[in-house]
């Protein structure tokens, strides 16, 4: 797979890890199969917009975090899932310049 599905899936992983969550958690939280959310992680699967989408609420972050890591931009931040405002809408980050 590309680098950029690979990077993905790195941040979805470190993500995933900084809430202590299982893959099974991840999937619950997101409406996803579990094994589908370990392929996304190993870079084996390439995420649909709507499973980026998914992910992103999941996990309390902007859908463009998820992708700025992807494209070697900055760290992914963790914010404490207690803490964290809810996830924009992605009308809303399609519209924003990344």
């Amino acid at each position: 797979m590309s680098t950029i599905v690979r990077n993905f899936g790195a941040a979805v992983r470190e993500l995933r890890e900084a809430r202590t969550w299982s893959q099974e958690q991840l999937a619950e939280h997101a409406g996803l199969n579990r094994s589908y959310v370990g392929e996304i992680e190993r870079g084996g699967a390439i995420a649909s917009i709507v499973t980026v989408d998914k992910l992103a609420r999941a996990l309390g972050v902007p859908i463009s975090s998820l992708l700025r890591s992807s494209f070697g931009g900055s760290a992914v931040s963790v914010v404490p899932a207690s803490s964290a405002a809810p996830a924009p809408t992605l009308i809303n980050v399609l519209k924003t310049p990344i």
